[in-house]
């Protein structure tokens, strides 16, 4: 058992090398092994995490059509609302309005969307989906709900709407 016990200490140094720390303890190099102490029980950190993972597969899914998470969340709000404003849209989504501009520009470069000038106010512009952009979002519409497959299939269908269920308050 004790040459046993040997081999099982060699394949762990093996295949986790630790550094050294300051004071000369062996400290863990592998993610998995790290330690994170009082963040397991913070739904803050715990919730970031699944947004990270979550992130990943929505742009890895729809990576081919080169839409990001923002891009999809404004496009769906100005397809189901057209005429809102750019404030509007802003406000809705939390997204700062400077950023909003930009996020706009570039979607208006792909021809997905486009900016009307408002008859009530000068100032404001009407947004609304182009032709392109309507045909664009109900495939974007589509890879989306492969996604949220993903996640299903990650979490669980219970899981997945008891999490919308508990997330519906900050939406």
């Amino acid at each position: 058992m004790h040459g046993r016990r040997r081999d099982v200490t060699a394949t762990v140094a093996q295949t986790s090398p630790r550094k050294r720390a300051g004071n000369g303890a062996a400290r863990p190099n592998d993610a998995d092994e790290i330690g994170l102490d009082a963040l397991v029980g913070h739904a803050g950190y715990a919730v970031r995490r699944f947004q990270i993972w979550i992130f990943q597969d929505f742009i890895k899914t729809l990576g081919d059509v080169d839409i990001r998470p923002t891009q999809y969340s404004v496009l769906t709000v100005i397809g189901a609302n057209p005429g809102l404003s750019q404030m509007a849209v802003a406000k809705r989504l939390g997204i700062e309005r400077a950023r909003l501009v930009h996020l706009l520009d570039s979607l208006e470069q792909r021809k997905y969307v486009k900016r009307i000038k408002s008859k009530a106010d000068r100032r404001s512009h009407a947004l609304h989906l182009t032709a392109q952009g309507e045909t664009a979002l109900a495939k974007f519409k589509r890879l989306a709900a492969e996604h949220e497959r993903h996640v299903e299939a990650k979490i669980g269908k219970e899981n997945r709407e008891r999490l919308l269920q508990i997330l519906a308050g900050f939406t």
